[in-house]
């Protein structure tokens, strides 16, 4: 099966540029259409529900829900309202999340939440009303969605870099996302990760597709993208850096970047960011840039490469770049 290729959108549009996009890119050919759920952000539910109304084929979902800060029945309501609006083209997405700290919710026994989560949506979607007692969730017999559901069993996406996630993605998920990673070498290490979880469940080797996707700036002008791109890198540098085990980004750097970041000096942190360090956390550069380094990913076995935002100088233009340069370069 070949790779597919997706877009990841940030929820910080106004109503109807995410209709606009939607159409964009699925004339293109993309074949899926992410939207981000990340903290302090619109819900994703907003953007993918006005994309849902103007697409026919492209797959939908959040990447991802928390079920820190959405209980799973309203997890299991919004997947369901997306698979509606959609006719059967939404997948589910679940992590633990990062940043809560920030607004006093704390992430206990981060594997068991997100299992019983999934577990529970399930069992609501499947209408399977026995009740259910995890040491995180529970419900009780005779609870059940009243209403009706497009699809008992949309695909799960789990949103996980370590290898204690990537067992679980393999023992229950379709696909496991690293967020924030354009590095060849993490697909085999995630897929080897994942396949301990998939051995333990009795699935085949390979069932659970592995997605990376990062930031993305394409433009005529590689240099402008590449600049913008480490000023985007360096704002999450200090996430990802150490979830990499790879990477070897040096620790006094990973300081210095989060220091100005922190300061408010973005552009300056940037600055900071080497090529090789860029790399490995984006996507960058002109068309033949980005298309490089989506294809070193579709070799090394990925499943689906995400460009995510700003994809470009401009949303639109990046957006159209990608689709009428780096998306054919990719299917010749």
């Amino acid at each position: 099966m070949s790779a597919e290729i997706g877009l990841g959108l940030q929820s910080d549009k106004r109503p109807g540029d995410y209709a606009r996009l939607a159409r964009k890119a699925e004339e293109h050919g993309f074949d899926v259409l992410s939207v981000f759920g990340d903290l302090m952000y619109q819900p994703p539910i907003f953007p993918l529900l006005e994309m849902a109304a103007v697409t026919r084929r492209v797959r939908l979902g959040a990447a991802c829900l928390n079920p820190y800060s959405m209980a799973p029945y309203e997890i299991a309501g919004q997947v369901a309202a997306l698979d509606l609006a959609s006719d059967g083209r939404a997948y589910l997405g679940l992590a633990r999340g990062t940043w809560l700290d920030a607004v006093g919710v704390p992430q206990p026994r981060p594997l068991a939440t997100v299992e019983e989560a999934a577990a529970v949506v399930y069992r609501l979607l499947r209408g399977d009303a026995s009740g259910y007692e995890g040491t995180v969730f529970r419900l009780a017999p005779g609870t059940a969605l009243r209403y009706a559901v497009r699809r008992p069993d949309p695909p799960l996406l789990l949103g996980a870099w370590g290898p204690k996630g990537a067992a679980l993605a393999g023992r229950i998920a379709s696909e496991i996302k690293v967020g924030g990673s354009a590095n060849p070498a993490m697909v085999r290490i995630v897929a080897d990760r994942v396949r301990q979880g998939e051995l333990a469940a009795g699935r085949t080797a390979g069932d659970v597709g592995v997605v990376l996707g990062a930031v993305t700036v394409v433009d005529a002008d590689g240099a402008a993208a590449r600049a913008l791109a480490r000023t985007e890198v360096a704002m999450y540098l200090a996430v990802v850096a150490d979830l990499d085990p790879v990477a070897g980004v040096p620790r006094d750097l990973v300081a210095r970047v989060s220091s100005l970041v922190d300061d408010g000096r973005h552009e300056e942190a940037g600055r900071l960011v080497p090529d090789d360090v860029l790399d490995l956390f984006a996507f960058s550069g002109t068309p033949d840039q980005v298309a490089a380094q989506a294809q070193a990913l579709i070799d090394a076995g990925v499943r689906r490469v995400e460009f995510g935002t700003p994809h470009g100088l401009t949303g639109d233009g990046g957006v159209d770049l990608l689709g009428t340069a780096v998306l054919p370069a990719l299917r010749r």
